[in-house]
């Protein structure tokens, strides 16, 4: 969070649309408090609340830039899921524009390919929903605080 409370990546996502319903904010928190509701661990709840801060700028490569920043602070498995998840996703919408809704399967055999297809189907391609009752960031800030406050991975 920036000094006036604040969360600088956060900026630029209300009224940011992705071709979906609602907009990447509100679809960021649907997402962690569907994590959070499971009872998922810090680092969990963390990328899934940040795992689409870049798309606004970077549609096609967000997926790697946040994941980029996580490395440090987030296991690996958390890192692959979120530098995966865009192509992961495509399984939800690629068929409906000609695309190949399978392409996440070149993956097919990689230890985290389940938990990657798990994370999109629980908590991203369904959390675009207008009834939803979303909980604010303020929530999870002391969890990024926590999650960042040490490099725990390098």
């Amino acid at each position: 969070p920036g000094p006036s409370g604040s969360v600088p990546a956060f900026g630029a996502l209300p009224g940011s649309r992705s071709g979906s319903r609602g907009d990447r904010y509100g679809h960021l928190l649907q997402s962690s408090p569907r994590v959070l509701r499971e009872e998922r661990d810090a680092e969990y709840v963390v990328a899934a609340l940040l795992h689409d801060i870049g798309d606004e700028f970077a549609p096609y490569t967000h997926g790697e830039r946040v994941a980029a920043i996580l490395k440090p602070y987030v296991r690996p498995e958390l890192c692959w899921i979120v530098q995966q998840h865009g192509l992961f996703q495509s399984y939800y919408y690629a068929h409906h524009s000609g695309g190949d809704r399978n392409a996440r399967d070149r993956h097919l055999g990689h230890p985290w390919y389940d938990a990657c297809a798990e994370f999109c189907e629980l908590y991203d391609q369904n959390c675009f929903d207008p009834d939803y009752e979303p909980l604010g960031v303020e929530t999870f800030e002391p969890m990024v605080r926590r999650v960042f406050s040490e490099v725990r991975y390098l």
